[in-house]
């Protein structure tokens, strides 16, 4: 079948929505601006780096263990937590991976010592791992194949881009 005026479309296994509704609205805002959240997460600290370092006391030397922590994490955990998600579920995952990056952001804005702080962004490199592969996933299972999974992909690369 052919798309009529925003009705559906056959894709032979199903109907295939031809424009995004309201429930696919939802869920791409959802994830796009958790996507936007990790990406900005990342490169934001780099900004106030000078000042949390002296707010805490780090060691000029020691300064980048505050940025490498949460990058090790990220980038060593992204493929396991990736195969976590396929065997237990994206969508669990996600909220989880969501909850324990909330909750770090809080405990690294309430350190009171380097350590707690190099903690606390173990712990967002964790979840950062966890949320980016089963929002990712989430990403492209949610969207039918074609022009709407094309542009929920272009929008999650344009924002990653831009933070």
């Amino acid at each position: 079948m052919s798309v009529v005026e925003g009705a559906r479309v056959d894709a032979g296994a199903g109907e295939v929505p031809a424009r995004l509704d309201g429930r696919l609205k939802l869920v791409l805002v959802v994830l796009l601006v958790a996507q936007f959240m990790l990406a900005v997460d990342f490169s934001i600290l780099n900004v106030a780096l000078p000042v949390i370092g002296d707010g805490l006391g780090f060691s000029l030397s020691n300064l980048q263990w505050i940025a490498t922590s949460f990058a090790l994490c990220a980038a060593g955990f992204t493929l396991l937590f990736g195969r976590v998600a396929d065997l237990f579920g994206r969508r669990r995952l996600f909220l989880v991976g969501l909850a324990v990056l909330g909750l770090s952001s809080l405990a690294g804005g309430l350190a009171n010592s380097p350590e707690m702080l190099i903690v606390a962004r173990v712990f967002q490199g964790l979840a950062t791992a966890a949320v980016t592969p089963a929002g990712l996933s989430l990403l492209t299972t949610s969207f039918p194949e074609g022009p709407l999974r094309e542009k929920a992909l272009g929008l999650n690369g344009a924002l990653m881009s831009a933070g």
